[in-house]
């Protein structure tokens, strides 16, 4: 479901690749007698209703039932908690120039992306939670 990376795009609007986000946590999701009758269905029928209502932007992830978006906030945690420093000290050094500046341009740009992603890890801890 996820494919060979194992994880999930987030952009700063929505799931770049909701289609697999939406298919693993409507299985992972499941009670035990939902997820025999899919097995044994071989998943879901085409249902062109049901895939236009599985679209997640960030406003749809906030409508998610809890279960759901307790397994998406936790997941986010982990991957918060699999960085070196927090949100804030990602913060603190960009924006103590003088720190900043004895970085390598590799480890300047490294910090801006590590960054982005944990401000965007944070904003979807704030729709899930």
């Amino acid at each position: 479901m996820v494919g060979e990376e194992g994880a999930f795009v987030l952009g700063w609007d929505e799931v770049l690749t909701e289609e697999e986000l939406s298919m693993t946590l409507r299985v992972l999701c499941m009670s035990e007698e939902e997820f025999k009758e899919y097995k044994e269905q071989d998943g879901w029928e085409d249902d062109s209703e049901e895939e236009e209502n599985s679209t997640l932007s960030y406003e749809a992830l906030s409508r998610l039932k809890t279960p759901c978006k307790k397994l998406l906030y936790d997941s986010v945690l982990l991957t918060l908690e699999s960085y070196g420093s927090d949100l804030k000290a990602e913060q603190d050094l960009l924006n103590n120039t003088e720190a900043y500046e004895k970085l390598s341009r590799r480890e300047q740009q490294a910090l801006h992306v590590r960054y982005g992603q944990k401000r965007i890890l944070h904003q979807l801890l704030e729709l899930v939670h």
